[in-house]
């Protein structure tokens, strides 16, 4: 790993913290049907907010009925008004991951992981393919078919948003990141759906110590099938920023190879998160903003690449305006963590990474 104990504690803690503040950044603006990202620059535009700087801003005062549709958390999540986090499932897999490795360590199984599904997490705070998979759980179904079984979001992007701390916990070792998000991420998904969570709890663990945001990209790609949609896509991104291809290009670019998969669906997501961390070059601040620009599942891709632009540039390098609002303080739906510290969190998760 190579790492001194305070920098691997700055840059878990910075992980947690890019987390948290990507989600809340992306989440007034989380409907991709409707928040494309010409509907999403021109509300920043309306707001007086690019370059997206910050939290985004309130709806404007004189904005006409029905002309910005934010999501009803807003109020909770937008800049001067964040008094802690909002309860999310982007943020809440990433406390029952961290439960499952103090409770079962690094040799979980599938089924554990699905037995703490339903002891700690409500069922209506899971969507998409974790409803199905917790749904076919209660009815007695065991993995694999957990996931195959009238599951019709299998390849969307619910994994991939469980996978952050498998690569806090394995950092410089993303071949054993993937591993472990593998076993997690096949209780609810197949193919793209189980490469999404892979690649990013690769690309976080290689993010220790890889010198920037392309090495950890391609060090994450290393860890799924070369052929897989999901590694086209992201290899497809990288050569078009490689190129000297503009953001806005690229993502133009990726909307027509992927068109038709859906919004939430885990290979564009995976495609708009590369082309953040690449066009972002390890800043947070445009790192975050630009993968919430970038449009589709916003909260979560925030959420992912704010996770590994904070390993990357630790905690201490993130600017205060993201930090300071969550107060330390993170809601949860998993029963028994709701209002915990967020440097409790990852102080734990330093244990973990530390033992491993």
């Amino acid at each position: 790993m190579g790492l001194h104990q305070t920098e691997l504690t700055d840059r878990i803690l910075g992980g947690w913290l890019g987390r948290i503040a990507g989600n809340m950044l992306g989440k007034p603006v989380e409907r991709g049907e409707y928040w494309t990202r010409e509907r999403i620059d021109r509300y920043l535009r309306r707001t007086d907010a690019l370059p997206l700087t910050d939290y985004l801003p309130a709806p404007p005062a004189d904005a006409a009925p029905g002309e910005f549709d934010l999501r009803p958390e807003w109020p909770e999540c937008v800049r001067g008004r964040i008094r802690g986090s909002c309860r999310d499932d982007d943020v809440d897999y990433a406390i029952l991951g961290l439960h499952l490795l103090e409770t079962y360590g690094f040799g979980f199984t599938t089924e554990q992981v699905g037995g703490l599904w339903l002891n700690l997490l409500p069922y209506l705070q899971t969507f998409t393919a974790e409803r199905a998979a917790y749904r076919n759980l209660a009815n007695g179904l065991k993995p694999p078919l957990t996931a195959s079984y009238d599951n019709p979001y299998q390849e969307w992007i619910g994994a991939l948003i469980r996978a952050d701390v498998f690569g806090w916990t394995s950092p410089g070792d993303p071949g054993r990141a993937a591993a472990l998000a593998r076993r997690d991420a096949v209780l609810s998904h197949q193919g793209n759906g189980v490469y999404g969570a892979m690649w990013a709890a690769a690309v976080i663990a290689a993010a220790f110590t890889a010198g920037g945001p392309r090495e950890a990209i391609e060090a994450g790609l290393a860890q799924v099938p070369s052929g897989s949609r999901l590694a086209r896509t992201v290899r497809h991104t990288a050569a078009l920023h490689e190129s000297g291809a503009g953001w806005a290009d690229t993502l133009t670019e990726l909307e027509s190879r992927t068109r038709g998969l859906g919004w939430i669906h885990a290979v564009p997501n995976a495609g708009v998160i590369t082309a953040g961390l690449l066009y972002g070059g390890g800043d947070f601040t445009r790192t975050v903003a630009l993968t919430v620009r970038g449009g589709l599942d916003t909260d979560s891709n925030g959420a992912t690449a704010g996770s590994v632009a904070g390993v990357l540039c630790g905690a201490s390098a993130i600017p205060a305006r993201w930090t300071a609002p969550l107060e330390d303080r993170v809601r949860s739906a998993v029963f028994g963590f709701d209002g915990a510290r967020i440097s409790e969190l990852a102080a734990r998760t330093v244990q973990l990474a530390s033992a491993a």
